[in-house]
């Protein structure tokens, strides 16, 4: 990997030079309608070189007792949950802004989230802008009331039936990894429920997503308080957003640690709480698959935005008696990752999002080394900025920390097993439980094992599952609800139950 280290740092040094000519960004924070600063300021730097990319406001717990308040007022008092037209034309104005401002926000993810600029034109800006439009047009023709016919009871009949409504007030978190993603899946569905929301972005990019809101605020007739977007290093707002009493629903999407935490001060006061949490998934790899095809796939996806997603399969189940065959055609397809500068449209993987992130991730490659794993490739630091070799991991023990406790980073652990039942136990055998991934030429018994692993999400033979229209979500530690599809607006509608008696035609209305 010594080419691919020369080339990143190279790259990295172009780009530091382009970050020096760039003026820093500054942008404010959305309460109630307004753009407004903060008493002070935090930064947010380039993961590609370290460099200063600019300052965001550092919401204080009174920013957020603002923001809740105006959300509280905006839902209790204006016609916003009641009022779809007005919902549907606003966010049609929203998924236009997003359109006609694509290219800046293509260039700061790039910059703040250090995704390579393939992935941009991908699940890291151009999907998500689709999600949007995907609610618009669900919101325009759903159904929020459902006809259950007449029953008899008491001597009487009844005509009963059920309202669909507006869950309330959301606070909705974000992590660093897919912020255009996950903050319009969030506020996109809760928009078109008639929810409102208090949005606040990752401390590591808050940039970006505090773009979104001044396009809310600019762009679209939102009124005042519907739409509230934050950004803050104090752990104390984040803690604020799911306990204050006046928040209705909590989504998050971080790690299950964080998850846990949110769950139980959720409870105090009973919020709805819809949570997508960490992944260790398990791609398995048949006898009978195409191998060349399966490794490429296994390599490509470890390094999909440096394996900083919580779906990706970093676990690598292979036959045992081909083990080592695998592991050389996935180590030839992580030669072929180029990794380095996120703004060549070349670059496939570019850094990690932070210093921190990246010692963890050498740690635990390191721990796993010393636990008997093989280091096959990488396992090395990329200097300047933030980045790290692609990592394949061989003869991997299933109960280690390295195939048990999710990494965030570019490290695919190979685990052997020696038959489907073998295999279908290994890939169960943790507590995430959020996709997978089966190769083999007979699809009904890829089928048959897909079916057996407890996984919210699934890909056989290479199918891509991602999209709007899909229910995301995992079992067991790695979530609570669905995010996308249909299922995802649901997450923030309540349902309410009516009945009323049914009078005979003829009678009087009057009864006894």
């Amino acid at each position: 990997m010594s080419t691919s280290a020369a080339s990143a740092a190279s790259a990295s040094a172009a780009s530091a030079a382009d970050a020096q000519k760039r003026s820093l960004v500054v942008k404010s924070q959305l309460i109630d309608g307004k753009l407004t600063a903060a008493e002070t300021s935090f930064p947010s730097h380039d993961p590609a070189t370290g460099a200063l990319l600019g300052h965001a406001p550092d919401a204080t717990t009174a920013d957020a007792e603002a923001a809740i308040a105006a959300a509280r007022r905006a839902f209790d008092t204006t016609d916003w949950s009641t009022n779809r037209e007005l919902r549907l034309r606003c966010l049609r104005q929203l998924h236009q802004a997003l359109d006609e401002h694509r290219e800046e926000l293509r260039e700061l993810t790039i910059a703040e989230v250090g995704a390579p600029r393939q992935l941009t034109h991908g699940p890291q800006l151009d999907e998500p802008i689709g999600i949007v439009r995907f609610y618009a047009d669900l919101l325009e023709n759903y159904e929020f009331s459902e006809d259950l016919g007449e029953i008899e009871s008491r001597g009487q009949r009844h005509r009963r039936w059920v309202e669909k409504e507006a869950a309330g007030v959301v606070s909705a978190i974000l992590p660093y990894n897919y912020p255009n993603q996950l903050a319009l899946a969030k506020l996109a569905p809760a928009l078109a429920a008639g929810c409102t929301v208090v949005l606040k972005g990752a401390p590591q990019n808050p940039l970006i997503t505090l773009a979104l809101g001044e396009l809310v605020a600019e762009h679209t007739d939102i009124p005042p308080g519907v739409v509230n977007v934050l950004s803050s290093s104090r752990a104390e707002v984040g803690e604020l957003l799911t306990t204050h009493p006046d928040v209705d629903a909590v989504t998050f999407t971080g790690s299950t640690p964080v998850g846990r935490r949110i769950m139980a001060a959720a409870a105090d006061t009973v919020k709805k709480v819809f949570l997508e949490l960490g992944g260790k998934s398990a791609m398995i790899v048949f006898e009978d698959a195409d191998f060349p095809k399966a490794a490429m796939f296994a390599a490509f996806t470890i390094c999909s935005h440096s394996g900083q997603g919580c779906a990706l399969t970093s676990r690598l189940l292979v036959p045992r008696a081909h083990h080592d065959e695998i592991v050389r055609l996935v180590a030839a397809g992580l030669d072929r990752v180029k990794v380095g500068d996120p703004t060549d449209p070349k670059t496939t993987m570019g850094p990690l999002i932070s210093e921190q992130q990246r010692d963890k991730v050498d740690a635990m490659v390191r721990r796993a080394v010393a636990d008997g794993a093989t280091l096959v490739r990488g396992g090395r630091r990329i200097d300047p900025g933030w980045f790290y070799e692609p990592t394949l991991l061989a003869d991997v023990d299933p109960d280690s920390e390295i195939a048990q406790e999710e990494v965030f980073g570019p490290v695919l652990a190979v685990i052997p097993f020696d038959d489907d039942e073998d295999a279908v136990r290994i890939a169960n055998n943790s507590r995430y439980g959020l996709s997978g991934a089966v190769h083999s030429a007979d699809e009904e018994r890829a089928l048959r094992v897909a079916r057996r692993i407890r996984t919210g999400t699934f890909s056989i033979n290479g199918g891509n599952y991602f999209a709007p229209d899909v229910p995301f979500g995992g079992y067991k530690q790695s979530g609570i609800g669905r995010e996308s599809g249909r299922a995802g607006f649901e997450e923030f509608l309540e349902e309410k139950s009516f009945a009323r008696v049914v009078v005979p035609a003829g009678t009087s209305q009057e009864q006894p």
